[in-house]
């Protein structure tokens, strides 16, 4: 397990380049510390006194980490790793080991492709998800489709405006694979609802 000195060095080096929505090495070094033994408060002020501003508690802030790390693994579909680094505060040591490593996992995940079998609640907004599960779209494949190719696909489906509707075009065009594979599963769907 790395001292908490080992950790302070890290923080000052920078460390290796953070994907986009990862912790700063910074905060990455107090939630080390803290896992290795260090109180919260020694922590968050050795290495992030000068981030403690908003008067947020020492306990606070290390859970705002471990959340967006939780995050962050979420979004790239490790489940796992996100509960792992969700276990109740009282449980630090214990798991130190293993929550540790999952660090260093989930800052070396790759961002996941979407697949057409994928909820539309793992890829679209919130409020765009519900709507269009509201509607009977539960996965991308019922979006891509359903979705007919003409302007105003969206007006049938309450609740989904324009905005919402412009940000899954920009979505499918970002990844067109979706729709290839989608409408290769057309065919297969259709020969199960035959009836004699």
């Amino acid at each position: 397990m790395k001292t908490h000195q080992v950790a302070k060095a890290e923080a000052e080096s920078g460390g290796v380049e953070s994907p986009i929505g990862f912790p700063r090495s910074a905060s990455l070094a107090a939630l080390r510390a803290w896992y290795v033994g260090l109180n919260a408060l020694a922590a968050v002020a050795h290495y992030l006194g000068h981030d403690n501003a908003d008067g947020q508690s020492s306990r606070a802030m290390l859970s705002v980490i471990r959340k967006q790390l939780a995050g962050f693994a979420r979004a790239r579909h490790r489940e796992d790793l996100a509960s792992l680094l969700e276990h109740p505060a009282a449980e630090r040591l214990r798991r130190a080991r293993d929550v540790l490593q999952a660090i260093e996992t989930v800052r070396l995940l790759p961002t996941p492709a979407p697949l057409v079998t994928d909820r539309v609640d793992q890829w679209l907004p919130p409020r765009a998800a519900r709507a269009l599960e509201a509607h009977g779209i539960k996965t991308l494949a019922d979006l891509t489709v359903r979705v007919p190719r003409r302007r105003r696909w969206w007006a049938p489906v309450p609740g989904l405006g324009a905005t919402s509707a412009k940000h899954i075009e920009a979505f499918f065009a970002e990844h067109a694979e979706l729709t290839e594979r989608a409408r290769s599963l057309v065919p297969i769907a259709a020969q199960h609802d035959v009836v004699p």
